[in-house]
């Protein structure tokens, strides 16, 4: 048996019981792409980021527990605060090369992580009856780039949604993010995701390469404080920079070990 190094790492918190927990597991080389996703199916966590440095890049896979990810928020958070924390990166950035294409994480002091991603601007859409359906409350827009974007006119609205997904597991995307004006902040969202055992996603990074150019545009400011208002709730530091955006957090590790393979 070979023993490989592993972590659980809750991202965009400073509370071990908040935050997005993600697995992050170090490796020398890739392990073959089946067996990464059977580790991932394994953790039962939202996502799983495994990682190869080649000197000073590394290279980054996200696995949820049935598909691979083009592009994941919390896990690239988690797996920099690895990096940086214990095995004590000395640069004060981290190069990830992705199938997103190069991804940029900054250490900025006081525990703060900050993400360098590209933007997704959403664009106007159909809406789908099942999603209409599923969501059970008629949001005022509904956009769509990855995923889909429904914008509420309150935080309360985002809050009392109750999902069905029987009905949301016949709508063809990714994921669904529901979002509104923030009562102490500058916008709320909450992330639900069809046909997966994740159901909703307590802090979703990625998704916040969408909304955040979409609420700087509707709020005329590039730097903006979000929230995700899931039971275990984030914090996310945002900025636009055109064609990127910057998402920043905090960490805290919860899980440090071993799992071992034949």
């Amino acid at each position: 048996m070979t023993a490989y190094p592993f972590y659980q790492v809750n991202a965009f918190t400073n509370s071990i019981f908040g935050g997005n927990p993600a697995a992050v597991c170090p490796l020398t080389s890739w392990l073959p792409t089946e067996l990464m996703q059977q580790l991932a199916k394994e953790n039962n966590l939202s996502e799983t980021a495994f990682f190869v440095q080649d000197g000073d890049i590394f290279h980054i896979r996200w696995f949820t527990p049935e598909i691979e990810m083009d592009l994941a928020g919390h896990p690239t958070l988690a797996t920099a605060f690895v990096i940086f924390n214990d095995l004590n990166y000395a640069k004060a950035e981290i190069e990830f090369h992705s199938n997103s294409g190069p991804l940029y994480v900054v250490n900025k002091g006081n525990g703060l992580l900050e993400m360098n991603f590209p933007s997704r601007m959403p664009e106007i859409c159909n809406q789908p009856l099942a999603l209409i359906e599923g969501i059970g409350h008629q949001p005022y827009q509904m956009l769509k780039s990855r995923d889909y974007v429904l914008v509420y006119h309150s935080q309360k609205e985002v809050a009392d949604l109750k999902p069905d997904f029987n009905w949301l597991n016949k709508v063809d995307t990714m994921g669904i993010i529901a979002t509104a004006p923030g009562d102490d902040c500058d916008f709320v969202s909450r992330f639900f995701v069809p046909n997966s055992v994740i159901g909703e996603d307590p802090v979703t990074g990625s998704a916040h390469a969408t909304l955040i150019p979409f609420w700087a545009k509707q709020l005329s400011k590039t730097n903006m404080l979000a929230k995700q208002i899931s039971e275990r709730g984030g914090v996310l530091y945002c900025e636009s920079k055109g064609d990127r955006v910057t998402i920043g957090g905090e960490c805290v590790l919860y899980i440090k070990g071993e799992y071992f393979l034949p």
